[in-house]
């Protein structure tokens, strides 16, 4: 998205926050002085420097709380959240760092306290799920959060927690009069970091639990409940559309027919046979040792398998990360999905190459929009143009529900 970082998974993690720019996360200036403020630091300078940041917004909100400015206090403990939420990401894998988990409190209570100065009535609520709770926000339709009206369930993906999908897509459906519901599911957040809940291929269980609860909500109209998801929810998404029928609608950003399909060309550039890359968690073991030493000569590849992959899916080495991979499929499932699907494709999204030939499978109504550079938005999901994103993705919305 541009270098405001020295290092290149330092500006992948820093240059998040400017898919939140519109949605009161952050201002461009800001992120570009945390950036200076890293230089050339390794990953502690890297958290150092957004906490900072972040205590100091969070300091400004509480001395406008004590003066009984609300408006200016709501938006500073929010924006704060923001610049925790980004600043442990490099501190993903086992065991879990206790400064991760000291980030991620601040963050959530800086969100907490944010919400809580909200002109709508916001309460945490927790998700009762398999003896663990799924945390959870209700974000009301602003102006008519006493009505009846459609919901959005938004997911998320591999490595985005509540307070990332508040600021990149909850703010805008709520202005645009949807109720929004946003939870950390398995392997996600706070089920991860504070409870140790990995992740599922099942979605739909998942979702069907997050849709029970919705159901009860006396503002939701039980009839027009939709799900979003965004990253690896653009798989997750689906997935629980092919096994929950009350869902109204789907938006899958982008469309993603499995997570192992992505690694089935290296794999065979490894060489591995077709026939072989077809299960990757049985690799022959010349072609695993391959596999491993390209990720491991990569920080990108090693901090997203190595450290949040193997994380997240509860594993500890390369073939059984593969093996918990290969059962995140749309195999004998894309045929059970009914309801009306949107599938967004950025044209350099690499979660989006095999989003068209997934929408052609589709046999429920349905509808592809594509994103592109030229207008800002061919990155991974939309991030630098999110606003643009978010309009096209309601006005669809509009029309179905």
């Amino acid at each position: 998205m541009g270098l405001a970082f020295q290092h290149e998974l330092h500006d992948d993690f820093g240059t998040r926050p400017v898919a939140y720019m519109p949605y009161g996360g952050a201002d461009l200036g800001e992120i570009l002085a945390v950036g200076r403020e890293v230089g050339d630091g390794d990953d502690a300078a890297f958290l150092q420097a957004w906490l900072a940041a972040g205590d100091r917004i969070a300091g400004q909100a509480e001395d406008a709380q004590r003066l009984g400015l609300r408006t200016s206090a709501r938006e500073g403990f929010l924006r704060a959240s923001a610049f925790y939420a980004t600043a442990y990401r490099p501190l993903y894998g086992v065991p879990t760092d206790p400064r991760l988990v000291a980030a991620f409190r601040k963050q959530m209570a800086a969100f907490d306290r944010g919400l809580a100065l909200s002109a709508l009535p916001i309460e945490p609520l927790r998700i009762p799920f398999q003896g663990a709770t799924m945390p959870a926000y209700l974000i009301p339709a602003e102006g008519r959060e006493f009505e009846v009206r459609p919901l959005i369930i938004f997911t998320n993906g591999y490595d985005a927690t509540v307070t990332d999908m508040y600021f990149a897509s909850a703010v805008a459906a709520s202005r645009r009069g949807y109720h929004a519901l946003i939870f950390d599911g398995p392997g996600q957040g706070g089920m991860l970091y504070e409870q140790g809940v990995t992740l599922r291929p099942d979605w739909e269980t998942v979702v069907g639990a997050v849709v029970d609860h919705a159901v009860q909500l006396p503002t939701v109209d039980p009839a027009r409940i939709a799900l979003s998801g965004w990253s690896l929810g653009g798989h997750l998404a689906p997935r629980a559309a092919s096994g929950e029928h009350r869902l109204a609608a789907c938006i899958a950003d982008p469309g993603q027919w499995s997570m192992a399909g992505l690694f089935r060309p290296l794999a065979i550039k490894l060489g591995a046979t077709p026939e072989a890359a077809a299960n990757l968690g049985e690799l022959e073991p010349p072609v695993l040792e391959r596999f491993s030493q390209f990720l491991l000569s990569s920080p990108a590849f090693t901090w997203k398998i190595v450290q949040r992959g193997f994380w997240v899916h509860g594993v500890d080495n390369l073939r059984d990360y593969l093996r918990a991979i290969e059962l995140f499929t749309m195999d004998g499932r894309a045929d059970a999905i009914a309801c009306p699907t949107l599938m967004t494709l950025a044209e350099n999204d690499p979660l989006a190459a095999g989003t068209q030939q997934f929408f052609d499978r589709l046999r429920c109504p349905k509808a592809l929009l594509r994103f592109s550079a030229a207008e800002g938005a061919g990155d991974h999901c939309e991030s630098a143009n999110r606003s643009l994103l978010n309009r096209r993705v309601l006005d669809w919305l509009d029309g179905v529900l």
